[in-house]
């Protein structure tokens, strides 16, 4: 039988700000009626990741990994992702604008976030697999990032039904494709590359460690 544990306080800490940051977002929100179909699951998914930490202990930085990329889609529903104003931030602090240095002619922070999916998630399921399944370093590296794929694809259908579900403008908004055909084959790719660049990282880092 699989042993239970108490969660540690820097975890704990980091679940309930994530949870805490998800339901500030929904505050005076610009899209009342879309932000909580994109951030209120975010609370039961933390739900469910501090009951599986309390059953499979996990490192803090594979938590902190999950709860990056939570906040970083917290901060994508609150705007519904196509109007993030990183602009205006990147501006108020001095800093040049994103969309001249990379050439961006798209609200690219669904395209960010789509990357961090990849680049945050493919560390947790490695540890987890390495932990509890005493599978290989690589190998296990190898199925994380199986896994962004299939999820990235799965999430893209689940917004396609979505499409065939709900009213035309509130499935558009949702989605986030702003008028881009190829929009959920490039989530998937960008998706994609988080994950190799991730697995290449922890590879790197267990050779020479």
């Amino acid at each position: 039988m699989t042993m239970r544990h108490g969660l540690p306080r820097g975890q704990i800490l980091l679940l309930v700000l994530t949870g805490m940051a998800a339901l500030f977002s929904l505050l005076d929100t610009p899209f009342p009626r879309l932000a909580p179909m994109q951030n209120l699951p975010t609370l039961a998914i933390l739900a469910g990741i501090g009951a599986s930490l309390r059953r499979w202990p996990m490192p803090t930085s594979a938590v902190s990994c999950v709860c990056l990329f939570l906040a970083l889609h917290t901060i994508g529903g609150r705007y519904i992702y196509s109007y993030v104003p990183y602009e205006d931030w990147v501006r108020a602090l001095g800093l040049p604008s994103p969309a001249a240095l990379l050439g961006l002619e798209r609200n690219s922070w669904d395209r960010l976030v789509h990357f961090a999916f990849g680049a945050l998630w493919v560390h947790p399921i490695s540890c987890w697999l390495v932990r509890y399944k005493a599978l290989s370093p690589t190998f296990a590296a190898c199925i994380a990032v199986g896994f962004v794929l299939a999820a990235s694809a799965l999430y893209e259908i689940f917004e396609w039904l979505l499409t065939v579900f709900m009213a035309g403008p509130d499935a558009l908004a949702y989605n986030g494709q702003q008028g881009d055909p190829w929009d959920p084959q490039k989530d998937m790719a960008i998706a994609g590359l988080g994950g190799l660049v991730a697995a290449l990282v922890l590879r790197v880092r267990t050779r020479f460690s």
